[in-house]
């Protein structure tokens, strides 16, 4: 599944000559974090959000204590993001985005690793989109369910495969036996987290009824 067919296409932007108080105003009556800030040709220049209107003079934030060993360029354009009515001089500039044709994992990646709710989606540097955790937990919801084949042999050989893949277990000699749905797991799993991983493979395997550990137990002859 890639960006563009998750993310929000009806998009509240801003100009950079629109003022502080009206991005404000959008924000509440929209219930979004951030607003994206573009010129005349729909090219993204900014994003404003929360976390720069929180920082403001209306708010008790224009008189800092001031840092000697911070230049007075830095200091200046800080008074001029807290100060400035206009969006422009108040958004962040060069905020993260991504691509239309980026997978839905890789903006879901970049959304933890940065810390951020929404990050903007452009096709050719121009804002087509935003896609938000919102639109993450909605595609979460469509997806498709598993299409494992019908079978207790089906389901076993799923298992298998799955437990060889990137789960905290592969490499570990994990037997599986299945009978009417119901999945046996044997093996030298030492850790709780590691036969949870194992559980939850099998789990997640359409067609299983319950799941019965037996790591402390010998395999079966």
């Amino acid at each position: 599944m890639r960006v563009k067919d998750v993310m929000t296409t009806s998009v509240v932007k801003l100009s950079p000559d629109n003022s502080v108080r009206q991005a404000a105003r959008i924000m509440l009556d929209n219930h979004v974090s951030g607003l994206p800030v573009v010129d005349d040709e729909g090219r993204l220049v900014g994003l404003i959000s929360e976390g720069d209107l929180i920082r403001r003079t209306e708010l008790g934030g224009g008189v800092p204590m001031v840092d000697a060993t911070i230049a007075a360029d830095a200091r200046a354009n800080a008074y001029v993001r807290r100060s400035s009515w206009r969006v422009g001089d108040a958004m962040t500039v060069d905020p993260v985005t991504i691509d239309e044709g980026a997978s839905v994992a890789r903006v879901a990646a970049v959304m933890q690793e940065r810390g951020i709710k929404r990050i903007p989606v452009l096709r050719n540097g121009i804002l087509v989109g935003i896609v938000s955790r919102a639109d993450l937990l909605q595609a979460v919801l469509s997806a498709k369910q598993d299409e494992t084949a019908a079978g207790d042999e089906a389901i076993r050989r799923s298992i298998l495969v799955r437990l060889g893949e990137n789960t905290g277990v592969e490499g570990l000699d994990i037997k599986v036996a299945v009978t009417d749905g119901i999945v046996h797991l044997w093996g030298n799993v030492e850790t709780a987290e590691c036969r949870r991983a194992a559980r939850i493979v099998a789990e997640n395997v359409r067609g299983v009824r319950a799941v019965v550990e037996h790591f402390s137990e010998p395999y079966p002859q």
